[in-house]
């Protein structure tokens, strides 16, 4: 009786708490963002430009962010609907109960996790979509005025708490079903588009059985010594995501695999071989391998001297992203203009949204304005991704990105290399692993090392 006592009292506190944080972390207030017409902006090897074109054309209010010298046009449009395209996860509340704890959120702790989740899910859209793609809905996205969402912020967490306390949780229901949104697309291949944008969404839904929603990633760090509350930082999170994908029983999922760097050092042999391994005797056809680089950009602080190849890096029409942040925040980098990285950001917290059902509504998970953030702000410990089709693909990749290290290396050490050959070749322990043991010793071994090192996330 006195347990039981004991696990409701621990229970209550742990929905007080995550009551509290679902105010905390959503009271942010929307402000603008700023870009300069003078400059090109990067978005994931997109270029945009924001020029003159007719003077009394203005940046609507809706977009989220603002051209200096109030005068833009160019592909403004463009931009916006590439940026908002993009799938974004944040702090979720009310999701069913986690495993081995009381937690219904990840208020607080989650961020890194999420910013995964984000990389990971742009190198689905690469592989599914392609980089042409982008959501004909993107556009219809409203930014909410500070005033007012704030006064909903405030009802929210009175709703929250009182839910929290109760038990409940409030439903919601699409506007528009996908019946509906599927009737408006011109042709099959939009359609088909769509089925797929949905389906990736899905895969990263706040359940048990999403293929790499937050209960899985967290099922996974168990084996290097994480449990949900714990803060993950990029280079655990980027073994985290390569276990999920290995692990991953869907049909869908075969054609693609992770690579993890071992020691900034990428194998080429090793990528090679996960490519060339089908689960099918029957298929010859090479895997898509996202590859996952964690790297130091510096010591307790940021190097600017990377500065040019981050900027290089997220050139690229392969990368996926940067796993990053800022001392005590992790964000999802995936562009720049000037020395700025424009970023999404996880530390809003939203309403649960039940992916399992057929038309579950898409808006929360598209981010309606860009942030931008001074790259001397960054923390130096960051994970960067870039996705490659097939072995070609990867082969041409690794000649580019080593010609960029090498030049933006200067006399230094370069962040990351290639090398020909296996890791076993130089003396490292064969990453073998079975159903048992997710995680080799030697993969531990780094991981403990890297979790040490890393910047703690609030």
């Amino acid at each position: 009786m006195e347990a039981t006592g004991t696990d409701d009292v621990d229970k209550l506190k742990t929905k007080f708490i995550s009551a509290w944080n679902n105010m905390k972390y959503s009271w942010v207030l929307k402000t603008k963002t700023y870009f300069s017409r003078n400059s090109p902006v990067l978005l994931l090897g997109k270029c945009y430009h924001f020029k003159y074109e007719d003077e009394n054309e203005l940046l609507p209010a809706r977009s989220g962010c603002t051209i200096e010298d109030h005068v833009i046009a160019g592909n403004v449009e463009e931009f916006r609907k590439d940026f908002i395209s993009r799938i974004w996860l944040t702090y979720r509340e009310e999701f069913p109960q986690i495993e081995g704890s009381a937690l219904t959120t990840d208020c607080g702790w989650g961020c890194t996790l999420r910013t995964g989740q984000m990389l990971l899910a742009q190198g689905l859209i690469l592989h599914f979509l392609g980089r042409a793609w982008t959501w004909p809905d993107a556009l219809n996205i409203e930014n909410s005025d500070s005033e007012s969402w704030t006064s909903n912020t405030v009802k929210k967490f009175t709703a929250s708490f009182e839910a929290s306390l109760s038990g409940e949780r409030e439903l919601k229901t699409p506007t528009i079903s996908l019946k509906e949104k599927i009737e408006r697309y011109s042709d099959d291949r939009e359609m088909q588009n769509e089925i797929y944008h949905r389906k990736i969404i899905s895969w990263f839904g706040d359940s048990p059985l999403a293929l790499f929603g937050l209960h899985q990633l967290i099922a996974y760090g168990k084996k290097s010594g994480k449990k949900a509350g714990d803060w993950y930082g990029p280079a655990v999170v980027a073994h985290i995501l390569r276990k999920a994908v290995e692990e991953a029983r869907h049909p869908d999922l075969k054609g693609i695999t992770i690579y993890v760097a071992q020691d900034c050092t990428v194998y080429s042999s090793d990528v090679i071989d996960k490519q060339c391994t089908s689960m099918a005797s029957d298929n010859t056809n090479d895997k898509a391998v996202i590859i996952l680089v964690p790297v130091r950009l510096g010591g307790e602080r940021t190097n600017a001297d990377y500065l040019d190849f981050v900027k290089g890096i997220l050139s690229l029409e392969y990368c996926v992203g940067i796993i990053g942040g800022k001392p005590k925040q992790s964000y999802y980098f995936a562009g720049f203009q000037d020395d700025s990285l424009i970023y999404m950001d996880p530390h809003y917290c939203q309403s649960f949204v039940d992916v399992s059902i057929k038309d579950f509504p898409l808006e929360t998970f598209h981010c309606p304005s860009p942030k931008k953030m001074s790259f001397r702000k960054m923390d130096p410990s960051c994970t960067i991704g870039f996705y490659c089709r097939n072995v070609q693909d990867f082969k041409r990749a690794s000649e580019e990105i080593t010609k960029m290290l090498k030049i933006s290396s200067k006399e230094k050490y370069p962040l990351f290399t290639f090398v020909n050959g296996h890791s076993r070749d130089y003396d490292f322990t064969s990453t073998t692993t079975n159903e048992e043991d997710l995680f080799s010793e030697d993969e531990k071994k780094r991981i403990k090392r890297f979790s040490t090192e890393e910047f703690v996330l609030l």
